[in-house]
């Protein structure tokens, strides 16, 4: 059965793994992926991430979890823009998560980025999703 949205697979299998208490989850790769956890990782919500070649040619990313006092560093992960319904924003219409707390993760004609890096870059795009 073809996947329908990959980017709300990982985010649900890093949900998932991190109420289950799991220090490590895999998920298959992709470009779109491979960026949206480059700025988990420089944001500090997720230790790191590799990525492991199987037999056959398929690849995946081990995503290494972040804990502190033993709960997870990402208390809430949600899509926003879904394949049923794309959302869009303008740089003039990005607001804060949480009040500073969280990040917005956008997809924009510079890259995917967090949304205090499409406001210094003045630039807009799809909201992929939140996190706080």
């Amino acid at each position: 059965m073809a996947m329908t949205d990959p980017l709300g697979d990982m985010i649900t299998r890093i949900r998932n793994a991190q109420s289950r208490g799991m220090s490590k989850v895999s998920t298959p790769a992709s470009n779109l992926r491979k960026r949206v956890l480059d700025v988990l990782a420089s944001e500090g919500y997720i230790r790191g991430y590799a990525e492991i070649e199987h037999a056959g040619g398929k690849k995946e990313f081990e995503i290494e979890l972040k804990y502190y006092d033993g709960r997870p560093v990402i208390r809430e992960i949600s899509r926003v823009s879904k394949p049923g319904r794309r959302v869009y924003t303008a740089v003039k219409d990005i607001k804060p998560v949480r009040n500073g707390l969280g990040i917005t993760i956008i997809s924009t004609p510079q890259g995917v980025m967090s949304d205090t890096a499409a406001r210094d870059k003045n630039v807009g795009g799809e909201v992929l999703c939140q996190v706080f």
